[in-house]
């Protein structure tokens, strides 16, 4: 199998303390593509080559924690204040003024923050099953617990190294049973939830019956994945999630905040956490968002329908943010 990275150039950036591994390609407006977990550079593959040829500056960095990127050992510096401040150094480093931040997964977080936390670097933002939120009124974790339960993958990562030693056992497991293309919600209902209403935590499903839905990566891509997080582990990835709450105490001054930068927000149909109607919510604080929804499409949505998305974000871009 070809290596969609085999024209893109990889290399690495000292940014906000760490060193940082980046893959870019192309020249032209800069759009920074920001992965999720458990993720890398390397999902955005098939987006990196069409952005490029399509006359934009396609930069995917693995993110602290990740890939060949550092991975400090202290908690607090995985909050989002240190994940957007990655991303501000990383264009210091690459001489860039203003990029489009897109983020699939948790890098839609961090892309949907970026507004909010350094707004003179940001000349729009691509929001890929992610949508954003409003500050909500009680830390993120006493939500989910009272909806979710304490065994949500979110609550379970908080114990320390439990969650990380789990799906560290069989790293291979991990993506054969998590990538996969998605399917109909109704065809989910009985692995989703117990008869005791209690939902598995993640390390219960990678090690639990066979997923449903087609794996998607061929062998040489799951390698990418597997090689990647049998030498980093899980914990940095996970590190993000112990952070939720922090950054909710910190940040009071967010409650009510607004989104002014260009927008855009592509949902999945088969989503099945970030659901497209989730989405809708995003009009009552954005001035300028446009919402696509991809049509039989699962969670990992730059890798499942590349071509749509690559067609979705290319038309935005070229109509918004052409230099």
């Amino acid at each position: 199998m070809s290596d969609p990275f085999a024209n893109a150039r990889r290399h690495f950036v000292e940014t906000n303390g760490i060193r940082m591994a980046v893959t870019e390609q192309g020249e032209g407006p800069a759009v920074v593509l920001c992965h999720g977990f458990p993720e890398l550079a390397y999902s955005w593959r098939h987006q990196v080559p069409a952005l490029a040829a399509a006359g934009f500056r396609a930069i995917a960095p693995d993110q602290r924690g990740y890939g060949d990127t550092d991975r400090p050992e202290r908690l607090e510096t995985y909050d989002l204040e240190h994940l957007a401040g990655d991303l501000v150094g990383l264009l210091d480093a690459l001489g860039i003024d203003k990029a489009v931040f897109a983020g699939h997964d948790w890098g839609g977080i961090i892309a949907w923050q970026m507004p909010h936390l350094h707004p003179e670097r940001v000349a729009g933002v691509i929001g890929v099953n992610t949508p954003a939120f409003q500050r909500a009124p009680v830390p993120p974790l006493t939500i989910f617990r009272a909806t979710m339960g304490d065994n949500f993958y979110i609550c379970h990562f908080q114990q320390p190294g439990v969650a990380d030693a789990g799906l560290a056992k069989d790293v291979r497991r991990v993506f054969t049973q998590l990538m996969r293309r998605g399917v109909p919600l109704d065809e989910l209902a009985g692995r989703a939830v117990r008869p005791d209403g209690s939902v598995p935590n993640m390390v219960e499903i990678v090690h639990g019956p066979d997923g449903v839905g087609e794996p998607f990566l061929s062998e040489d891509e799951l390698e990418v994945f597997v090689r990647a997080f049998e030498k980093s582990g899980f914990t940095g990835g996970i590190n993000w999630y112990r952070n939720l709450d922090r950054y909710w105490e910190r940040t009071p001054h967010l409650a009510g905040a607004r989104i002014d930068v260009p927008s855009l927000m592509v949902t999945a149909e088969h989503d099945p956490v970030l659901r497209p109607e989730m989405a809708e919510q995003m009009r009552s604080f954005m001035n300028d968002l446009e919402i696509v929804m991809i049509p039989d499409c699962g969670h990992w949505t730059q890798q499942e329908k590349p071509a749509e998305l690559n067609r979705i974000m290319i038309d935005w871009l070229r109509r918004r943010h052409r230099a």
